[in-house]
């Protein structure tokens, strides 16, 4: 019974330790290995002096009041003002009714520019939304954020099913 639990503590404890790398680690890991030459110490400064800078023409959007039901985008323009290729790993919408479009794990140069197009679904979200898009990217940070925000007017047939059920 002692080694079951143990091995089972050893396996929960590799689980866990296991997920703590983030994406900008990862790519970063990667770019290290085309710097393997270098000493570490040389290795480790020059990477975060020549770490990509994403720059927004905007990081929010307040798409005003909409309808519910409504589906309305957005477009981000960004410019890597660094000095190194960046690379987008990952961009998630922090509900499924926010979906981003991005450019995903293609070099983009120092200078050069992109979009991320983002959507928004404000099907059964009547109310203030606030909504924000996370992008996993091989910047100093490792994660830039982006937010979107709307007043969606009620469906009024929706809406006197919603009171309907509460007061059931």
């Amino acid at each position: 019974m002692y080694k079951y639990i143990l091995t089972l503590l050893a396996l929960v404890t590799l689980s866990l330790t296991a997920c703590q790398e983030s994406a900008a680690k990862k790519v970063n890991s990667t770019n290290a290995t085309t710097n393997a030459a270098a000493p570490s110490n040389e290795a480790s400064s020059s990477n975060s002096a020549e770490a990509p800078v994403m720059t927004f023409d905007k990081t929010s959007h307040d798409f005003g009041t909409i309808k519910e039901g409504e589906k309305v985008t957005t477009t981000f323009s960004f410019t890597n003002t660094g000095n190194a290729d960046l690379i987008i790993v990952d961009a998630r919408g922090s509900c499924g009714c926010t979906v981003p479009q991005y450019p995903k794990n293609t070099p983009i140069a120092p200078g050069g520019t992109g979009t991320i197009e983002v959507s928004f679904d404000s099907s059964n979200k009547p109310g203030i939304q606030q909504k924000s898009v996370t992008i996993s990217a091989n910047t100093k940070s490792g994660r830039e954020m982006l937010r979107i925000k709307s007043q969606v007017t009620p469906d009024p047939a929706k809406q006197s099913q919603r009171d309907a059920q509460k007061t059931n």
